[in-house]
């Protein structure tokens, strides 16, 4: 197992120009994580590649591994041969980079429109699109993978079931610990049932409220209704220990991520999840 740090839980700092992608780059290997994965929000590498040349040189510099480079994407568009494009050229910027683990999004609709109906309509497109993607990375020995969250491809069943309908060894799964949350499933059970698909997995962690009364800012709904806000990894409502037991136990060594999203200072909140999930690696 290798412990990092995803540059999304420094996005505070990036969004206020406090710091650059290369100076997360350099703060991850300043912690300890043994890699840094890539999430350019707030940044882009697609359009500046020069930065990405130079991402992958400040990683090296460092004696830090770049891990995973994750984007978003939505292949139910009107125009879906320009967005697998895109991706493609996306696909190019992971390789540049030198990583062979990429995650990309996979499709986004309104609440009303994420039934299971509605998924199984949109499953043959979202399938073709993954397909085509997972075969264009091939040739770069890079594994694709479909994230969590989303709340339409984020329960554990819809996640497997675009697994084995794109049918290909190098499309997998991004399996993000909290995101199960977003839509009312154990994070526990989810886990035990995906992680044995899993290419990366992100460790988060989220408070979680039954009602929205004198909650204030930072929450956001669930599917069903309960109200969840991002934690410190650790000090929130999710049973971490028992998580990273089932994580570890199933042989599972690849890249864990630490991917904070609350309100405290990101610097430090990412820096405690990071000791926190090193230190509950060890115990379990």
């Amino acid at each position: 197992m290798k412990l990092g740090i995803s540059s999304y839980s420094l996005q505070g700092a990036i969004n206020s120009k406090e710091m650059t992608i290369l100076d997360v780059v350099q703060w991850v290997a300043d912690q300890g994580g043994e890699h840094v994965e890539i999430v350019p929000i707030g940044f882009s590498l697609a359009d500046n590649l020069p930065l990405a040349d130079a991402v992958r040189q400040k990683a090296e510099a460092a004696g830090i591994e770049i891990s995973n480079y994750a984007i978003g994407a939505n292949f139910l568009t009107d125009d879906f041969e320009k967005e697998i494009e895109r991706v493609k050229q996306e696909v190019d910027i992971a390789h540049r980079l030198g990583v062979k683990l990429m995650r990309h999004d996979v499709a986004w609709k309104s609440p009303n429109e994420i039934s299971i109906r509605d998924f199984e309509k949109d499953l043959p497109k979202m399938t073709e699109a993954c397909r085509i993607i997972a075969d264009y990375a091939a040739q770069f020995d890079i594994v694709t993978s479909v994230e969590n969250h989303g709340y339409y491809v984020q329960a554990s069943d819809r996640v497997q079931r675009l697994i084995h309908a794109v049918d290909k060894e190098n499309f997998k799964t991004t399996l993000d610990t909290g995101n199960f949350l977003c839509v009312d499933e154990d994070p526990v059970a989810a886990v035990k049932k995906n992680i044995s698909y899993a290419s990366m997995v992100h460790v988060k962690d989220f408070y979680q409220r039954s009602s929205s009364l004198g909650l204030g800012e930072g929450w956001f709904p669930s599917s069903s209704g309960k109200y969840l806000r991002g934690a410190i990894t650790g000090h929130g409502d999710i049973n971490l220990p028992e998580v990273l037991k089932i994580i570890k136990q199933s042989g599972y060594d690849g890249y864990i991520s630490i991917e904070f999203e609350g309100m405290e200072e990101c610097k430090k909140a990412a820096k405690i999840s990071l000791e926190n999930v090193r230190g509950i690696w060890e115990a379990v």
